[in-house]
């Protein structure tokens, strides 16, 4: 949690969260991504000042439990002074303990946003799926929660003026843009008006606009003209020194292979990052087997 301190921008973090993204997938399936639709209800994190905070936070706490379709586990949260956010005790079940920094209670309208953290963590948990060091698994959680419809209360937590600045999360404001970015693609959702903050709105927007990029990269046909021709440079390289040909160009977000039939060209999926490989042919369109997403493409 940074509290009046200066806030960390841009996207030092996003193979990692891209890696984190394609985890979801394989590990839910496209079915199980689907299912957390819609994303968590603005009016389900409401908390005004007149709330008890204890019954408030249990409040919020059981409609993330049921966004996130855990419906056996009772969460217990306190609160009490610590350095993070929150925490979350890992236990079996069927309760599980959560405390949250003292500091929300005077700042409930936050209360969601770091119980969407908790409790993706207890999700995590159950799927059995983590990635390797604390750094790299808190990144998970904060990709898994706004991935799955309920971190945008992540990003709207972020504020910051002249004098003081608050962020949740362990992403930048505009690393959660761009996830929050690529689960509106997929879902067809627009989550702008659920912000409250003005600064969460900014960084969506560069979010939004850095995930676009993603769409238009060759060798998809929606690739721009310098793209086109710089990957024209390369796959002619390829094809001239096949012996270098699975050594991608610096800077390029593709890569070409040899192969018993013929040269092939892989890339990243736009919508979960998976890496698909197609024969290089001409115009063709490609189906993603873990997302289903249909992508024409200029091979």
């Amino acid at each position: 949690m940074t509290n009046d301190s200066p806030v960390v921008h841009g996207f030092p973090h996003l193979d990692t969260v891209r890696s984190a993204i394609t985890a979801l997938y394989r590990r839910l399936s496209y079915d199980g991504v689907r299912s957390y639709a819609p994303s968590f209800v603005p009016a389900d994190a409401a908390f005004s000042d007149q709330d008890d905070l204890h019954l408030g936070a249990q409040r919020v706490a059981r409609a993330m439990v049921q966004h996130l379709h855990l419906p056996d586990a009772r969460m217990i949260v306190a609160f009490r002074a610590m350095e993070h956010a929150g925490s979350v005790e890992l236990a079996a079940g069927p309760e599980y303990f959560i405390e949250l920094n003292d500091r929300f209670r005077t700042h409930r309208r936050d209360i969601g946003a770091a119980l969407s953290h908790e409790v993706m963590h207890v999700l995590l948990h159950r799927l059995g799926l983590e990635f390797p060091g604390t750094r790299d698994n808190e990144i998970l959680t904060d990709t898994a929660a706004t991935y799955l419809g309920a971190g945008w209360l992540l990003l709207d937590a972020f504020r910051e003026d002249g004098t003081s600045s608050q962020k949740l999360g362990y992403l930048t404001p505009e690393e959660f843009g761009y996830i929050l970015a690529k689960r509106a693609f997929a879902f067809d959702e627009d989550p702008s008006p659920w912000f409250t903050s003005p600064q969460a709105y900014e960084a969506y927007a560069a979010g939004r606009a850095r995930a676009e990029q993603d769409a238009r990269q060759p060798p998809l046909v929606a690739a721009g003209w310098a793209g086109r021709r710089r990957y024209a440079k390369v796959r002619r390289y390829a094809q001239d020194y096949p012996g270098t040909a699975a050594v991608p160009a610096s800077g390029v977000p593709y890569a070409f292979e040899g192969g018993p039939d013929g040269l092939r060209v892989s890339f990243a999926c736009p919508t979960c990052l998976q890496r698909i490989r197609v024969a290089v042919r001409g115009r063709v369109r490609v189906r993603c087997a873990l997302c289903r997403t249909v992508l024409d493409c200029d091979t």
